[in-house]
């Protein structure tokens, strides 16, 4: 039983049902399985994926309260998904909403097709690419509601990786812990640059996960300008 993810949902206000407890579950025994050959992550441990992958990414609930309860009309992209975090949860507990799987990492990306399949998630993409190219393309253009990313990565870096696919009006939420005092006041400019308001950050509230985990804020409100993201590996090499 997940009961530490259902507890943590109860918090946010959301309820679970026996489907969802089910499919959670299949996430977790396939990423195990998975894991044994390809590695996708070095959280392993059955609890820990409960408490560091599974509530990890529903924490981004906090700040969608607009769209409830389902996520009907809510078009999602999980920006570096990795083994799906915290995208699939979040397609699980919103399951109108329309979600793609933005992958750069090809291993990575047969994961993501399989447990989309096995999970048989509707109105879900996995996209195999890099932001710095996959932000370009007319078809994901300020086109998402929202853009997330747990990716490990500053935060100027994030936002011209994240900020280019969501539409005006939109959002994007970048996961962060610890102290990001420093790392806000570098962000200001890139923010600025890319359409996006200065940061807000909202604390996890979740009991379960102490560590200082933030969800990093920023609404868009003008288009980014078309050269950005600059091309494959700038954004790393010199942030905004």
């Amino acid at each position: 039983m997940l009961t530490q993810l259902t507890l943590g949902l109860l918090h946010l206000g959301y309820e679970i049902n026996p489907y969802q407890l089910e499919m959670f579950e299949l996430h977790r025994a396939e990423l195990v399985r998975w894991n044994e050959r390809v590695n996708l992550t070095a959280i392993i441990e059955p609890a820990d994926i409960e408490t560091r992958h599974f509530l990890d990414s529903v924490s981004v609930l906090q700040v969608l309260g607009a769209y409830a309860p389902t996520g009907a009309g809510l078009r999602i992209i999980d920006v570096g998904s990795g083994a799906g975090f915290p995208g699939i949860p979040l397609k699980l507990m919103l399951p109108d909403a329309h979600l793609t799987l933005l992958e750069a990492t090809g291993k990575k990306v047969e994961f993501l097709y399989h447990i989309v399949s096995t999970l048989n998630l509707r109105d879900t993409e996995v996209a195999h690419g890099r932001a710095e190219d996959v932000a370009h393309l007319p078809a994901c253009r300020e086109r998402f509601d929202l853009a997330v990313s747990r990716a490990v990565a500053t935060l100027p870096t994030l936002a011209e990786l994240c900020l280019p696919f969501v539409t005006v009006g939109g959002l994007f939420v970048a996961q962060k812990k610890g102290d990001l005092r420093d790392e806000l006041g570098h962000a200001r400019n890139a923010l600025g640059l890319l359409g996006g308001t200065e940061a807000r950050l909202v604390e996890v509230t979740l009991p379960q996960l102490q560590d200082q985990r933030y969800l990093v804020c920023s609404s868009k409100i003008a288009h980014t300008p078309v050269k950005y993201p600059r091309r494959s590996g700038m954004p790393f090499k010199h942030p905004l």
